[in-house]
């Protein structure tokens, strides 16, 4: 049913000087935002249909359109907003849920903005990056904690499995479905050149990336989509997703435009359907269930891959983690609530989970005081804007982040949050082949190298600052954070104190 009460949440501004009708905007927008009127003879746009993506305004050659919020304003008050009333207007006309994309945009404390990193001055001298060497290079898995050697003194080395990232940042869970098979390879290929990993999320192998397999982590969902033998094969860790943190509790979803042909042969489901995965595995209720399946996966694997188990960020992380510590995985990945995803109820989205920083902190503490840190590694994701909430996040304790949002942004993304559509304008978040071909796999590899490039010279920069020269060096080192304008409590559960002391 139309929605007769939607408001345009933008106005498209064109600039009738600098305009040349070439039609330019009109070709490039999947939206159909602009049209051209045969009888006024000029260009037009209908407002209610942009999403502000800013493929227009980007491509017009003449720099003849911008886009800017919609002046009109709502009789509001403190308590009933705009957002609320078109909401209830969408619901009233449609009877469904509402669907969402990326992660949570409310307006709530964002932690990592109320860190301080600290600096080395006189007694603790600070480390030159560009003429001392720094040590970014990541081991994930479990650690030795006993240094033992044979009867002739050589070292015996730690049989347990681990990957080895050459900078403490993988790409994050986003299935081939969700986005483009060309966004899938520049992750992948700037995985291999940077010496870190893409995961495939929940929709598969392709069998394209079979021959790259130990730059990826395959990921078995409760949906089970294009699990089998043989993409265990071709890959260097296996994750078991538990939970999202853009959508905890509930299992992912792949609108029914998205579904083409070639995504349901590699799903192996049926094409043009929504694929909806369960809310949980349904053959995991406890700690002792979900150690059956990692187990299982070790079988699989022949114990040489790691085994790693994502949750959300909730509020019993901490206990949570501690379960699947002891569960047998090797590594632990947490996502935040600000974590983004292709659909995911609004609801769900906006009102659900912790944020990455206190549930990070929190486990980081449960696992040391019951002396089980060691066994696994922790990898935050959730909410990774730069360079700077890396750091932050490894002195919380993480061994490495991952990032999902980032990525898409160096690929061109403009967070107009309408993945749900499947009308990507840059080629990202749709399966339509017209659109797909924006993005070329080459210029999308080369932006993801020069933004993983950049963050490590930075991090290197910064620990530099510190006085240290190793991730190993940062990794749970609290000392080097100091907290502004945050309470008594949150800084407990952060575990720092506060600026000035």
């Amino acid at each position: 049913m139309n929605n007769q009460f939607k408001l345009a949440a933008y106005e498209i501004v064109r600039d009738l000087d600098r305009c040349d009708n070439c039609h330019g905007c009109e070709v490039q927008c999947a939206n159909g935002v602009h049209f051209y009127d045969q009888n006024k003879q000029k260009l037009l746009a209908d407002p209610k249909r942009c999403v502000n993506c800013q493929r227009c305004v980007v491509m017009c050659h003449t720099h003849a359109i911008k886009i800017i919020k919609n002046p009109n304003q709502m009789h509001e008050n403190q308590y009933w907003q705009s957002r609320d009333c078109q909401e209830i207007y969408a619901q009233a006309c449609s009877g469904g849920i509402l669907l969402s994309s990326m992660g949570n945009p409310r307006q709530q404390k964002i932690y990592w903005d109320h860190l301080l990193l600290n600096a080395s001055q006189v007694t603790n001298p600070s480390i030159d990056p560009l003429r001392e060497p720094m040590e970014t290079r990541v081991f994930l898995g479990a650690r030795t904690q006993e240094v033992k050697r044979d009867e002739q003194g050589h070292l015996i080395m730690d049989d347990a499995v681990h990957l080895k990232l050459e900078t403490p940042i993988l790409f994050s869970a986003m299935s081939l479905g969700a986005i483009s098979y060309n966004a899938h390879q520049s992750l992948l290929n700037a995985a291999k050149a940077c010496g870190t990993y893409y995961n495939t999320g929940e929709g598969g192998l392709h069998e394209s990336f079979y021959a790259d397999d130990q730059h990826i982590i395959v990921q078995v969902a409760s949906g089970s989509f294009s699990v089998e033998k043989r993409i265990f094969d071709h890959c260097a860790a296996i994750e078991i997703k538990i939970g999202q943190g853009a959508k905890p509790g509930i299992g992912g979803h792949l609108p029914a435009i998205k579904n083409t042909d070639e995504i349901a042969a590699v799903r192996m489901i049926k094409p043009n359907t929504e694929a909806i995965s369960p809310a949980l595995h349904h053959d995991i209720y406890s700690i002792e269930d979900l150690r059956q399946l990692v187990l299982l996966m070790k079988e699989i694997s022949h114990y040489q891959k790691p085994v790693i188990v994502k949750v959300a960020a909730v509020h019993n992380i901490a206990a949570i983690a501690s379960g699947i510590a002891r569960s047998g995985a090797d590594i632990i990945e947490i996502d935040g609530y600000r974590g983004g995803t292709g659909a995911a109820p609004t609801r769900i989205r906006d009102h659900v989970g912790i944020p990455i920083e206190l549930a990070l902190a929190s486990v980081d503490q449960r696992l040391r005081e019951e002396g089980i840190r060691e066994r696994v590694s922790l990898v935050v994701s959730g909410g990774i804007r730069n360079s700077a909430d890396v750091v932050k996040a490894i002195a919380l304790g993480a061994d490495a982040v991952s990032i999902g949002t980032a990525a898409l942004l160096a690929l061109g993304c403009h967070l107009c949050q309408d993945c749900t559509s499947g009308n990507c304008n840059w080629g990202i978040a749709t399966q339509k082949p017209e659109l797909c071909t924006r993005l070329q796999p080459a210029w999308g590899s080369r932006q993801l190298i020069h933004l993983l490039n950049a963050w490590t010279r930075e991090i290197k920069e910064m620990m530099g600052g510190m006085g240290i020269n190793s991730i190993e060096a940062l990794r749970g080192n609290r000392l080097m954070l100091a907290a502004l304008d945050l309470n008594e409590t949150e800084c407990e559960i952060l575990g720092v104190r506060y600026a000035g002391r």
